[in-house]
């Protein structure tokens, strides 16, 4: 009989990577800018330190990890679920800090694309006489930072379309009324997507009607995405919600040709009035300002108008659509998506199904554009 000498080192460094990645989980949405990290340190078969990066700002996960091992991680083997940066950021180089600690081995999920650090990391450590060896688990490593990663390659937020719908695809109802289409269950879920969000965006006509909050029910300002209202022509009134409550920032984007005074009026501390170049308003133009300004992920609320001008620019990396047992028809109900729509089925973008779950009576499935589509 044949025995592999190395399969059980292989599912060792496996089920070490798995506790890294879990620790890296368990802190995923909080970390925004950076990206979610775990890390484990093993010295002879011992786990003997584990950290997690908690906060944009706070030790990174090898920190912590090595703090917990002390004079222990000497000759060990630390796991760490992206690789170890490089550079002096608001914090030193963790790669230092590994030589530092004189480890033996660094096993590494994700290369980090950020060019301050892509592939330094890794010279840096093996320059120094540490064995590294990358790749491990990476599909799932790579998973938990989708919106890190496309954030530090476009420079553009991370964008989920998110939709509340019958079953046959209508937010609202021929007369109008859409209050409440999806179960309560799925209005909890999607206020933690607003949470776990930097940004929220809606038309000025979801404004003008609804008057929105637009927050994830937090006292905590720092807790609220960031509020995004899209309205070419400064159309919103004085006195609604999202300019007057204080309880996030309110950015309005608008074409060129406004009311300047009205401008003036509502600016303010949380307000901001973003005038574009053009006339109208640019759906890439919007994505590109939010990432000079550091929004990484940004969720679209809607409504239908908005969801369509995203759809023909393809501006979107995962649609999230809450769907209701329910049948509204006809042509004059609100669809999920409107605006001119894709006149060729070849031009339409193939999604993935990702995930689907129950939320009491509805259903709520993920999906994201099949690879090459965009």
């Amino acid at each position: 009989m044949l025995i592999d000498i190395h399969s059980g080192d292989d599912l060792l460094k496996e089920e070490y990577m798995k506790l890294a990645i879990n620790l890296a989980r368990a802190t995923a949405h909080q970390t925004s800018p950076n990206p979610a990290v775990g890390a484990v340190v093993v010295n002879n078969g011992e786990i003997v330190g584990m950290g997690a990066h908690l906060k944009a700002g706070e030790a990174h996960a090898e920190v912590n990890a090595l703090s917990m091992a002390g004079d222990r991680a000497k000759g060990g083997t630390i796991y760490v679920t992206l690789e170890p940066c490089a550079h002096f950021g608001r914090t030193p180089p963790c790669a230092d800090l590994i030589i530092k600690k004189q480890l033996s081995k660094v096993v590494i999920a994700s290369s980090d694309p950020n060019p301050l650090v892509a592939g330094l990391g890794i010279e840096k450590l093996r320059n120094a006489g540490i064995s590294v060896e990358t790749g491990v688990l990476q599909e799932e490593a790579d998973a938990l930072n989708s919106v890190f990663f496309h954030y530090i390659r476009q420079r553009t937020p991370y964008v989920t379309l998110k939709m509340a719908c019958s079953l046959d695809g209508k937010t609202a109802t021929a007369g109008g009324e859409s209050k409440w289409i999806t179960c309560e269950a799925s209005r909890l879920d999607g206020h933690t997507q607003r949470r776990i969000h930097d940004a929220i965006l809606v038309g000025i006509g979801t404004v003008m009607a609804d008057d929105p909050k637009l927050t994830a029910r937090s006292e905590s300002i720092a807790e609220n995405p960031i509020r995004v209202v899209l309205d070419t022509h400064l159309r919103i009134r004085e006195d609604a919600r999202v300019v007057t409550d204080g309880a996030a920032a309110t950015w309005i984007f608008t074409g060129r040709t406004i009311d300047g005074d009205k401008a003036r009026r509502l600016q303010s501390e949380q307000v901001t009035v973003i005038r574009l170049p053009s006339e109208s308003i640019a759906i890439k133009d919007v994505l590109n300002d939010l990432g000079q300004k550091g929004v990484t992920s940004l969720l679209v609320e809607g409504g239908s108008a908005v969801h369509g001008s995203f759809l023909k620019a393809k501006a979107f990396n995962r649609v999230i659509a809450y769907i209701a047992p329910k049948l509204i028809g006809g042509r004059d109900a609100v669809p999920a998506i409107g605006g001119t729509g894709i006149r060729y089925l070849a031009d339409v973008p193939e999604l993935s199904i990702k995930n689907v779950e129950r939320l009491d009576q509805d259903l709520k499935v993920t999906l994201i554009p099949k690879a090459g589509d965009f």
